[in-house]
Formats: structure tokens, C-alpha cells, sequence
């Protein structure tokens, strides 16, 4: 709205200098151009006629804006991928991953699954292929981890990681009753962002650029200069461009502290409960009975989860109708990952 709002005012000063002219050259054929600010092209045909009124005829030409979807990783990063179902995502990281990635050692990445690995190979299965696969390839493949107790694995003792990564988690219980059912995701949630808590590399708050154009003047209206600018974690998270891309750490030699990224789907079930992921992130309940007191997370920001930017993903489910992996999940919505550090 804001870009064609902009069009129509360069329209609208374009076409009054163009009667101005036009009035003082005595009625001559005007064209003018206005693409010089690279979002619009303008072409005006005044004709001036009698006592001086003026027909004209403006065209905009819009050009389309497509923003490139967000890519929350960096190729030195240490990634652990929980709850992988049949390892489709920890394969697009090493087959075919974005520009970004094409460097990402495959042995920097190590994905998990809930299941024994003869359940995973049963529930999916193109699975079994996928695994030997990337674990060819050098990916660490686990089997039987609890995403809320990664702290407890024999595998996991005393490693951290750069980005720890759940991609549309759910507690998978079945319980019929809403209530219940939307409380053991809560729960679910609760209990990865403890434990992920302990796993996270320790470091510099990370901070995010973003791509915003300067405020404009009368005096600058024609021009289009971009300028890189810093902002805090939660201002920015609270915008929904997906121009903010990039971490800046202040010093490359001084490590960033560590992200969990949830992606969950703007579609039932998970609409029943998803919107309190930022909540139970930033401000959780106060812990029951001995139960560890929970970790408060800062939002970095969110930004729609693209899934064609991961080639060869599928987010598979195994409940009910989609037994077996067989169903794919969210149709209609939008996939939305949301990004936290401690």
C-alpha cells in the first residue's frame, strides 16, 4: 500500500510540473519519466487547448516486489534439527540448500528423532533411504531423543549449538478434549525451550540489519538510496519484512549467542495454541511442583517459514488419517517460524 501510495504521488508531481511546463512552452507536447527511482515508469501527454485546460493521461508501470525468503542460518553454524520425523528438512540442508548454505559441512549438522529408529523406518518410509543418505554424507543421525530432555542424551552431554531447530513440533498424544490437548502442547513447548536453554552456544546478543529505505524529503522525492541500519532485537522483531536477514556480530573473533527456531503452521491444530509460543517464550508460567524454573527468552524476530525454499522438505504427520506419514499437513496459511535467544 505504501508503494503505491508513493506511485501515485510521483504521478501527481510529475504531471503538475507537466501542466506548469506545459503553460509556459505554449501548449507543447510533454513527456516525462519518472523511473529513476527504479518502482514505477510514468509517462504524461499533456495537450494544452483553449483557455489553458489540460487533458493528461498518466500510465504507471508497477514492479513487482518479491522478497527473498529468509534463510536463519549461516554456513559455520552448528545446527541440531529435533524432532526430524523422516530427516526430509536435514536433507535440504546438504542437497541442493540455498545459496547461503552451498558451504554448510554436513558434519555441522546433527538431527534427531523421537522414534527408535524401527519405528521411524515404519512410520516412514522413504526414511530409511534419507538417513543412509545424509549420514553418508556426514550429518549425525539420532534416534530416541526426547526434545525436552536433550540435556539427558549421551550423544548431546556438553555440546552446544549455534541454532537448535524444531519445525512444527506437537505433542502427538491424540487427546480428543481441546483443553487438554492444546495444554500438552504448551507443555511440550515449555519443556524443549528448557532444555535447549543449556545447549545453546554462549556469546554476544545477536542483533539483525535491515533493508529499510531512509525517510524521504520534498527535496529527495526522485531518489531511491538504501541505507543498512541496526536495530534492537525486539523492535525488529515486532516487524514483519523479511528484509531483516542477516546477523551482525560486532566482532567476528567474539562468538554470538545461540537461536531456537519453532516453525509451526497458522492452521488447526495449530492455531489453537500457536500464538502463545511467543508468551511461553518470553514470560513462563511459574514452574510446578520440582519442576526447574523456566528460562525467559528475548524474540529476535519471526518470518513465514517458505518451504520451497527447502528443496526435497516435507513436513509429515502420522496420527489419525495421516497414519503412517502417508498425509501431508496445512493446507491454505502460511508456515511461521518464530526465533529466540537467551
Amino acid at each position: 500500500m505504501k508503494a503505491k501510495a508513493k506511485i501515485s504521488h510521483v504521478a501527481q508531481v510529475t504531471e503538475q510540473k507537466a501542466r506548469k511546463q506545459a503553460g509556459r512552452s505554449g501548449g507543447k507536447n510533454i513527456q516525462n519519466s519518472a523511473a529513476s527511482a527504479g518502482t514505477s515508469s510514468i509517462s504524461l501527454d499533456t495537450n494544452n487547448k483553449g483557455k489553458g485546460k489540460a487533458k493528461s493521461t498518466v500510465k504507471i508501470a508497477s514492479k513487482s516486489t518479491t522478497r527473498r525468503p529468509t534463510i536463519p542460518f549461516r554456513a559455520t553454524d552448528k545446527i541440531l534439527l529435533i524432532g526430524e520425523g523422516n530427516f526430509s528438512f536435514a536433507r535440504s540442508l546438504i542437497e541442493d540448500p540455498p545459496t547461503e548454505l552451498q558451504s554448510l559441512p554436513p558434519a555441522n549438522i546433527t538431527a534427531t528423532a523421537f522414534d527408535t529408529e524401527e519405528e521411524c523406518y515404519a512410520k516412514y518410509t522413504e526414511a530409511e533411504d534419507i538417513v543412509a543418505k545424509i549420514k553418508e554424507r556426514g550429518v549425525h543421525v539420532l534416534f530416541g531423543v526426547d526434545g525436552t530432555k536433550l540435556e539427558k542424551h549421551s550423544a548431546l552431554k556438553g555440546k552446544k549449538w549455534d541454532r537448535i531447530v524444531w519445525n512444527f513440533p506437537h505433542a502427538g498424544k491424540g487427546i480428543t478434549d481441546q483443553d487438554r490437548n492444546i495444554l500438552s502442547n504448551q507443555m511440550l513447548i515449555l519443556g524443549f525451550l528448557r532444555s535447549a536453554e543449556k545447549m545453546l552456544t554462549v556469546g554476544e546478543a545477536p542483533s539483525l540489519t535491515s533493508g529499510k529505505k531512509k525517510k524521504r524529503t520534498g527535496d529527495d522525492e526522485d531518489e531511491d538510496d538504501d541505507e543498512d541500519m541496526a536495530a534492537p532485537a525486539e523492535e525488529i522483531a515486532q516487524d514483519d519484512s523479511e528484509e531483516f536477514a542477516f546477523f551482525v556480530p560486532s566482532d567476528e573473533s567474539i562468538p554470538t549467542r545461540g537461536t531456537v527456531l519453532i516453525t509451526l503452521r497458522n492452521v488447526v491444530p495449530y492455531t489453537q495454541w500457536y500464538a502463545d509460543v511467543p508468551r511461553l517464550a518470553k514470560k513462563p508460567p511459574a514452574p510446578m511442583g520440582s519442576t526447574p524454573p523456566n528460562p525467559r527468552y528475548t524474540l529476535l524476530r519471526s518470518f513465514q517459514f517458505h518451504r520451497e525454499a527447502w528443496k526435497g522438505y516435507e513436513h509429515r504427520m502420522t496420527k489419525g488419517e495421516r497414519v503412517h506419514g502417508t498425509g501431508k499437513t496445512g493446507e491454505g496459511g502460511e508456515d511461521r517460524t518464530w526465533e529466540f535467544f537467551f
